[in-house]
């Protein structure tokens, strides 16, 4: 073997032990679960304490930080490691015996079940103290659901036995899109378990409202109970709010309206095929040579051809409610040669929102702006891909409702914790990562 003349202070294992405690680390220090130690020890009031809460409450959390799929592989872990055991608060004299047994753990989630309440409003102080940091939280959301499978199998019963998941339903999505060769693909995914709808920010890629549902409950219901719960909860961040990008899934002519007439906030939904004759084309107002399709593009159509020319859109009007859309020939100098028959031409024409509260929003699906901030939806796919990845969604040992409510409660708050800390301490750009660690 080739010696090293000068080896190096510190060895690797020392440096990723230590990179690795940090993460936890700062789940420890920006975590505010004061009030919840001092509830789950009033709780326990004068029993006895071989095993005290903050220790295993720690530990919990520790094995959520290091994707541990199941209790007994954070056991493990904790009776290999002092170094987690001395972090997490376990007596140092007593060793590896510190570690409590299964059956601790058993019922200390059972206890955490009744204190459900104060598990989310951890969450929401964490988005408090957040947007506190970060001012502009919020400005741009994004809304979606995430499929979560319950390892548990389907059961007539309703009472659980411990194998079968009485809460849990069927659910289906089907994807669509066009390949490179235009042709179009389909794609349906069906699971077991639960559906898990989250509003996040979609510039900083954070969570700011969630609900946990059965599998088969729909998405499009669930948009404006979230953004009113988000409303009540934190009303400066709805207040700041701009827009909200969310897939066809939450496509509904109630969801426009709710979204920009009581919240201001301007809904960037996309839209579903919906007419069954694909080349009609509805009349707008009086003159039938300006008409729109089911897309909500609005055409000036050649009186003498009959070919459809796309209208320029041109703005909001937000005081009266409408689109306001150019002549082709003026916006674009082409030329048309029933320009001098039209009584549109080289004029505006204002299509207002009320013709169709689906299909017109305040950001003209036309425009290329509407393009842009859509795709600002994608934020909430990195955040469900986190959850599966990073916090155990993907592999885990969870059935029942109550447990994945749980569960899915605390990798949001250490999602939001490892956040604030990171931003707290100088290293912004680490916050959406659950994994990446600062410099050694």
């Amino acid at each position: 073997m080739a010696k090293i003349k000068e080896p190096f202070l510190f060895s690797w294992r020392e440096v990723e032990a230590e990179s690795d405690l940090d993460r936890l680390r700062l789940v420890f220090e920006y975590l505010p679960d004061e009030e919840l130690m001092q509830k789950l020890e009033g709780h326990r009031g004068q029993g006895r304490n071989d095993y005290p809460i903050r220790p295993v409450w720690n530990s919990i959390l520790a094995g959520i930080v290091y994707q541990h799929k199941s209790i007994e592989s954070l056991r493990r872990e904790l009776m290999r490691n002092g170094e987690l055991r001395d972090l997490c608060g376990f007596n140092p004299f007593l060793g590896a015996s510190a570690v409590p047994p299964p059956w601790v753990y058993t019922r200390f989630l059972k206890l955490l079940f009744e204190f459900a309440g104060e598990i989310e409003a951890i969450f929401h102080r964490l988005v408090d103290e957040l947007k506190e940091l970060l001012p502009d939280l919020g400005k741009e959301l994004a809304a979606d659901s995430k499929a979560i499978e319950s390892v548990g199998k389907p059961s007539k019963k309703e009472e659980p036995d411990g194998r079968r998941d009485t809460d849990g339903n069927w659910g289906k999505k089907t994807y669509r899109g066009q390949r490179e060769d235009g042709t179009l693909w389909e794609k349906t995914v069906s699971w077991f378990g639960y559906k898990l709808h989250l509003i996040v920010d979609a510039v900083y890629e954070l969570p700011l409202g969630y609900k946990l549902t059965k599998a088969s409950v729909p998405d499009c219901p669930q948009l404006l109970p979230l953004v009113e719960e988000l409303d009540e909860k934190h009303h400066k961040i709805v207040e700041d709010a701009e827009m909200l990008a969310a897939d066809r899934g939450y496509d509904s002519e109630e969801n426009n309206r709710g979204l920009y007439d009581d919240y201001g906030i301007k809904p960037l939904i996309d839209i579903r095929a919906m007419w069954k004759d694909k080349e009609k084309r509805l009349v707008f107002n009086r003159v039938d040579n300006i008409v729109y399709d089911e897309f909500g593009k609005v055409y000036c159509e050649n009186i003498d051809t009959e070919e459809a020319l796309a209208m320029a859109f041109s703005g909001f009007e937000k005081d009266r409610m409408t689109l306001k859309y150019q002549c082709p020939v003026k916006a674009y100098g082409i030329e048309c040669s029933c320009a001098g028959e039209c009584e549109h031409a080289m004029k505006s024409v204002r299509v207002p929102l009320a013709l169709d509260r689906r299909l017109f929003v305040p950001i003209a699906r036309s425009s290329y702006k509407w393009r842009r901030l859509y795709k600002e939806r994608t934020a909430v796919e990195r955040v469900n891909s986190r959850l599966d990845v990073n916090f155990g969604f993907e592999e885990h040992y969870i059935r029942g409702l109550e447990k994945m409510n749980l569960r899915v409660g605390l990798a949001l708050i250490v999602m939001l914790a490892m956040a604030k800390g990171h931003i707290v301490e100088g290293r912004k750009d680490l916050m959406r990562s659950l994994v990446k660690r600062k410099a050694a």
